[in-house]
């Protein structure tokens, strides 16, 4: 009973270590179509916005594409905000070059996926 008690202590550890979910700089994340209308957790500019500057009609320009982690801050709440950068190097909307995100929301919201 001991060997099998020792062997799922272990095996729960072994788990909880490779099922890690925290950023790092230099990881590559794919933006995917929100749920709603606009980003609730990804701070891009709304969609009057983008439509008074002329740049685009929505934000169908970045959807799928692969952003990067740039930097990685972990507020006093706890939560953790990542700052994005396109991997080709152009910018968002074609004059933003960075955006900023609560992490684990737009995850577990299905605006990010972690690209492997």
């Amino acid at each position: 009973m001991k060997k099998l008690f020792f062997t799922l202590l272990c095996f729960s550890l072994f788990l909880t270590a490779f099922a890690s979910n925290d950023p790092k700089v230099g990881d590559v994340l794919s933006v995917k179509t929100p749920s709603t209308e606009s980003f609730k957790h990804i701070d891009f500019p709304r969609v009057n916005i983008l439509i008074k500057r002329g740049v685009v009609t929505g934000y169908k320009s970045v959807y799928n594409n692969a952003v990067i982690i740039d930097q990685v801050t972990t507020k006093n709440n706890g939560s953790t905000s990542v700052t994005l950068k396109k991997k080709d190097g152009s910018k968002f909307f074609g004059f933003l070059n960075a955006v900023e995100a609560n992490y684990e929301k737009a995850i577990d919201a299905g605006e990010l996926a972690v690209l492997k």
